[in-house]
């Protein structure tokens, strides 16, 4: 298809239960950096997780793929990846995600980091869809930032005990490993010999322009006080540092004081994002391999690396 449908013509559309979306769908895997920045460039705070992937060290442990429609001026991509844990994110209109996770579901389990309301139904044919979170993402530019001052501690590797001991206050589970902090970006507050607050990434991509904040944390004792400000400015102040130009985080819409502390360091609300954790339905994979083998079989006649894939029903949440 040579990218004729990019980022600025996808449509999210939206989806009803039990509906087909127009098909058959052409699915290829984009294999250059340039053509997946291009489907991302319409929301790149949306696609932030998706685009720092592409970083190096991480784009090795990602695949890319996607549908566009035949006849129509809409696509979408899924991504799988596993350098941070089985990831995968989902963009653009949700019969072309249904299209996509038939053939390509990825691994047995994993976690939805980023999709559209909508993708959910679009997922349920491929997988069971658990402990489903309606986030709101937020981005901040180095112009937009307003830094706040507070004393803070640069943490590194040898601190990952007492931040898993922070995080499992809440009934959290303790799994960041020494070489995993150290590699990413980590701040937090110490009230004596505790650590009390703290802020840290997912994502750091500087050569992409973007990073992803996360795992902002207070203990409950010590909430109220701008200690989940001042961390969180901590770790964007640094990134700008490094050669990032977008900082995004994605946050509860209903947890007013989280919101109201990113706004005042200048982050500012975007779209909607549902997390959610995956199981793939057949785990063997017996189904997605024989639809992926007729697809491609059925593909041959439109060109190399080109699968046709027929339109899969949307399944709301009460045909399941």
């Amino acid at each position: 298809m040579g990218g004729r449908l990019m980022a600025q013509t996808i449509e999210r559309g939206t989806a009803g239960g039990g509906s087909l979306r127009p098909g058959p769908w052409e699915v290829r895997e984009l294999r250059q950096r340039r053509d997946v920045r291009a489907w991302l460039a319409v929301d790149r705070p949306f696609s932030a997780y998706a685009l720092g992937h592409l970083e190096g060290g991480l784009l090795e442990y990602a695949r890319f793929w996607v549908a566009e429609g035949r006849g129509s001026n809409v696509g979408g991509l899924v991504m799988h990846a596993s350098a941070l844990g089985q990831s995968m994110v989902t963009v653009g209109d949700p019969g072309a995600i249904a299209a996509l996770v038939s053939v390509h579901p990825g691994p047995r389990s994993t976690y939805l980091t980023t999709a559209a309301r909508e993708h959910v139904d679009a997922l349920r044919e491929a997988y069971l869809i658990g402990e489903v979170l309606a986030m709101r993402r937020m981005s901040v530019t180095k112009t937009e930032f307003t830094p706040v001052n507070g004393l803070v501690r640069r943490l590194r590797g040898r601190d990952a005990g007492r931040i898993n001991w922070l995080y499992s206050i809440d009934g959290g589970r303790g799994r960041y490993f020494p070489d995993a902090i150290e590699h990413a970006i980590y701040y937090g507050v110490v009230e004596g010999d505790l650590l009390v607050a703290v802020a840290g990434t997912h994502i750091v991509a500087p050569n992409e322009g973007v990073a992803v904040v996360g795992n902002v944390f207070t203990h409950p004792e010590y909430r109220g006080r701008g200690y989940a400000e001042r961390v969180t400015s901590a770790v964007t102040a640094e990134l700008f540092e490094r050669g990032c130009s977008e900082v995004v985080l994605t946050v509860d819409p209903q947890n007013t004081p989280a919101v109201a502390a990113y706004t005042h360091l200048g982050f500012t609300p975007g779209s909607e994002v549902v997390e959610a954790r995956l199981r793939r339905r057949d785990t063997l994979g017996i189904a997605p391999w024989l639809r992926r083998t007729q697809a491609v079989r059925r593909g041959r006649t439109l060109g190399t690396g080109i699968e046709l894939v027929d339109a899969r029903p949307i399944l709301a949440r009460e045909d399941r």
